[in-house]
């Protein structure tokens, strides 16, 4: 695979567990994390277009495959990718920058609307691809544009009109890598702001197992129910698949939450979300689809 040259860091072979929260998985072919957006874009018009490419955020909610992950993994990490600014009732952040860090900023400048953000483990970048939420509220009420760089390198600048959001999905057609988005709330008083983050922060604490190595929401809510509910009523929270044995199971404290108790492979992982997904199906009716993403090639 011949790759071109770039100003940021290019390594090949590299195992990708570590960047995950479930520390788990193969490695990328090829990991690149460019140094800023005309490094991003230079590659992409080099790269030759039959080379896969993927792009990976902090690992938040995703399962890298034990057998790794084709082509090139893009990673935007680093300062330049991470740039939070506030500007009147507007947030504009880089795609990779935590989710976290924009309520922050939100609360810092009086900004209100923005603090769900508090409560979900991942960077700006995958909230835009999956319209991420919590608490009631979601990446599309807040959004107003983004900047993108399509697999061919070009900039482009989009309205969230043009994501065609639904809940977990966007219907845009296009593969575009996500580097900037713009939000807008509301004025209100920096204090206020904080104390509805604190509380959020206070229930994801006392609610999700966040000090485990995890994946976040495992299904998304399927129309008229609680993906927890289907879970823990199938018998599945803290159970250990029979097969897997001690490699992964269902959180005690949150039923929709897997992690990783010790040495799980992505396979355990995986086996245990589909194994759960036929159980809960078998005595429920009702179909559960994964809400974290799985990439690469099984092991």
């Amino acid at each position: 695979m011949n790759l071109p040259e770039v100003r940021g860091k290019l390594l090949l072979n590299e195992p990708l567990g570590p960047y995950t929260w479930f520390r788990v998985g193969g490695a990328a072919d090829a990991l690149f994390i460019p140094a800023d957006a005309d490094d991003l874009v230079d590659f992409l018009k080099a790269l030759d277009p039959a080379v896969p490419v993927t792009v990976l955020g902090v690992g938040s909610n995703v399962i890298v495959r034990d057998g790794g992950v084709e082509g090139v993994v893009i990673r935007l990490a680093g300062r330049a990718w991470g740039q939070v600014t506030a500007e009147g009732e507007t947030i504009t952040a880089g795609a990779g920058a935590l989710d976290a860090m924009v309520a922050k900023a939100s609360a810092k400048a009086g900004i209100a609307g923005l603090e769900f953000f508090a409560g979900i483990p991942g960077t700006i970048g995958g909230a835009l691809v999956m319209n991420a939420g919590c608490y009631g509220s979601e990446t599309k009420d807040v959004l107003v544009s983004a900047k993108g760089v399509t697999q061919g390198g070009e900039l482009r600048d989009y309205s969230v009109e043009d994501f065609g959001y639904s809940y977990r999905h966007n219907n845009y057609d296009e593969d575009v890598i996500w580097i900037e988005a713009t939000f807008r709330g509301t004025p209100d008083d920096p204090a206020a702001v904080q104390a509805r983050i604190d509380e959020i922060t206070t229930r994801r604490e006392q609610t999700q197992p966040i000090r485990e190595k995890t994946g976040g929401s495992t299904f998304k809510n399927p129309p008229g129910h609680s993906s927890w509910k289907l879970v823990d009523e199938a018998g599945w929270r803290g159970k250990l698949h029979a097969v897997t044995g001690g490699g992964a199971k269902f959180s005690e404290l949150h039923s929709n939450f897997m992690i990783n108790p010790g040495e799980a492979t992505a396979a355990d992982i995986e086996g245990l979300g589909e194994a759960v997904r036929a159980d809960v199906l078998a005595k429920t009716g009702v179909q559960l689809d994964w809400e974290i993403k799985r990439i690469g090639r099984p092991g």
